[in-house]
């Protein structure tokens, strides 16, 4: 199965902060076949968010690209994304997901099986995934209902300094192998050390300056498709 490839956003990152910019990064990342886009804007208002979302989501139809919320299920659901990513500070992610499956048809379509995941998952399906930076979260997730896990940080990067010392590949390595859910690497991804970590078990990689930053998106991602 193909690694699956998230870009996570952060317009304050860009050489210009603002949304037009981001924008312009997002139709890039469709247009070189990321696998998902999850934004994470969270300093942006609510209505701005869903604007964002919605063009997103517009932009993204009829290609291979999953847009994922973070944090915020109503501005998912009213954009029809998706999915919704959750962090440590979001809702508890047993009750989203018991809500989800309630209200949410698309929620059901969603495999939780690290072989049927993602990349083959239906285009309408809804899909919930958590950040965890610990064997205990990941496997209290993965309890509660996550169709994936972002794990990291795996490597030391400026963004992930909250989170403590990287968790290296060995935890990483034992977080893949305690659940069936796809885990997507974070933390320090680069090219050169993303066969590291499918080595070590990951369904996938997930990373914000990697792809952000390219200056040759489509190059990119054509050579992560072959580690």
């Amino acid at each position: 199965m193909a690694a699956i490839l998230c870009y996570v956003t952060d317009r304050n990152a860009l050489a210009s902060p603002d949304a037009a910019s981001l924008r312009s990064v997002v139709r890039r990342a469709i247009a070189a076949g990321i696998h998902w886009i999850q934004i994470r804007e969270k300093d942006l208002p609510a209505r701005d968010l869903a604007a964002l979302a919605r063009e997103a989501v517009a932009a993204a139809s009829g290609s291979a690209t999953r847009i994922l919320i973070n944090g915020r299920l109503d501005v998912a659901v009213a954009a029809c994304a998706g999915g919704v990513h959750l962090g440590g500070d979001a809702l508890p992610l047993a009750e989203v997901a018991a809500w989800c499956a309630k209200n949410v048809p698309q929620f059901a379509a969603a495999p939780r099986d690290k072989q049927d995941a993602g990349l083959t998952a239906g285009a309408a399906a809804f899909l919930l995934g958590a950040s965890c930076h610990s064997l205990a979260e990941a496997q209290a997730v993965h309890r509660d209902g996550a169709h994936y896990i972002i794990f990291g940080p795996v490597y030391s990067t400026p963004s992930k300094i909250q989170f403590g010392a990287p968790q290296g590949l060995a935890r990483l390595e034992e977080v893949c192998r305690a659940v069936r859910i796809p885990v997507l690497a974070i933390g320090g991804i680069t090219l050169d050390n993303a066969r590291e970590c499918l080595r070590a078990g990951a369904a996938g990689i997930a990373a914000v300056r990697l792809f952000q930053e390219s200056s040759n998106l489509p190059a990119l991602v054509s050579s992560l498709r072959k580690v």
